[in-house]
């Protein structure tokens, strides 16, 4: 019995250091320097390179490092013998509402207008949005989706979210299912995307949906990038359906140079950073699961296949 990390886009070397200093006589080693690969039943991973799981013949966990398991289901043959786990972190959800609260105060306000008039040395007020009389919807009402909601709500914005089944979250209108996305796109000053990405949602976020907001609605996408229709977005920026954009996650990662996205003006870009895994707290979920794998327990965070999340 052994662990392998299997990491693309990210350092490995902290993830093997928490565990060896907790697991001092498990073997636990970093892909492709794999002694063994037969001996290796449990998988820590991100972003795998495709079918790099054929190599090891008998996994039977694969944890994923992040609360997303698509990075690994778009590029595995998952055996149906193998459990799939997340991490589940309220300091990411907290983050991901800091993260947020951020950009859309930051829209509010006219931040970035007021930065552009500044390397032009232009001084012209604007009028600014209060937050009791602005719109949040919020696609995906999971942990995350369901934290943020409400902490935007606390904070006096309108919101609502729309998900697979109904949610009763304080102050929030929930909406579900296909019947109701159109009404829950109706006045919208803000589209976040929170959805995880399954083969339904994936390109959710095209010109359908966008011609369905408020004029000049505002996107933000937390999501997945597979979520977006880079085109679609960028044409309805052009015809100012949309106000701007606000992008962390691509569907290549990272964000080719020649992609149009970087140059658009109406479109802002941040690498994957709106909430980052916390290696000790993440640490302390992976070595539960171990545990409770070797006692042959139910794990932690499991994953619905079928579902997607």
């Amino acid at each position: 019995m052994s662990i392998a990390i299997i990491f693309e886009n990210k350092n490995p070397i902290p993830w093997k250091k928490a565990l060896k200093k907790r697991l001092p006589n498990t073997t636990i080693e970093i892909y492709p320097n794999v002694k063994n690969k037969e001996a290796v039943d449990f998988v820590i991973c991100w972003k795998p390179i495709k079918n790099v799981f054929e190599q090891f013949p008998n996994i039977k966990i694969i944890q994923s490092v992040g609360a997303s398991i698509q990075h690994i289901t778009a590029s595995q043959t998952i055996n149906d013998k193998s459990i799939i786990t997340r991490i589940v972190d309220e300091k990411l959800s907290n983050d991901m509402w800091e993260f947020l609260l951020t950009i859309v105060l930051s829209e509010l306000k006219n931040i970035k207008t007021y930065k552009e008039q500044e390397a032009k040395n232009t001084w012209k007020q604007h009028n600014y949005k209060t937050v009791d009389e602005t719109t949040i919807s919020i696609l995906g009402l999971g942990k995350i989706g369901g934290y943020v909601a409400e902490k935007f709500a606390q904070f006096g914005f309108n919101v609502k979210g729309w998900s697979n089944s109904k949610k009763q979250i304080p102050n929030v209108k929930s909406y579900n299912g296909e019947s109701e996305f159109n009404n829950f796109l109706k006045n919208s000053n803000f589209l976040i995307n929170l959805l995880p990405l399954t083969d339904k949602t994936k390109g959710i976020l095209n010109k359908n949906t966008f011609q369905k907001l408020s004029k000049n609605s505002f996107l933000i996408n937390v999501g997945r990038g597979e979520h977006l229709v880079d085109a679609d977005l960028i044409y309805k920026l052009d015809d100012s359906t949309l106000s701007g954009a606000f992008l962390d996650v691509f569907t290549n990662e990272p964000l080719p140079r020649e992609h149009p996205f970087w140059k658009h003006p109406k479109i802002q870009i941040t690498p994957h950073i709106a909430s980052l895994t916390n290696v000790e707290t993440a640490t302390e979920q992976i070595l539960e699961n171990y545990r409770l794998f070797l006692k042959n327990e139910e794990l932690i965070n499991v994953v619905s296949l079928k579902k997607g999340y």
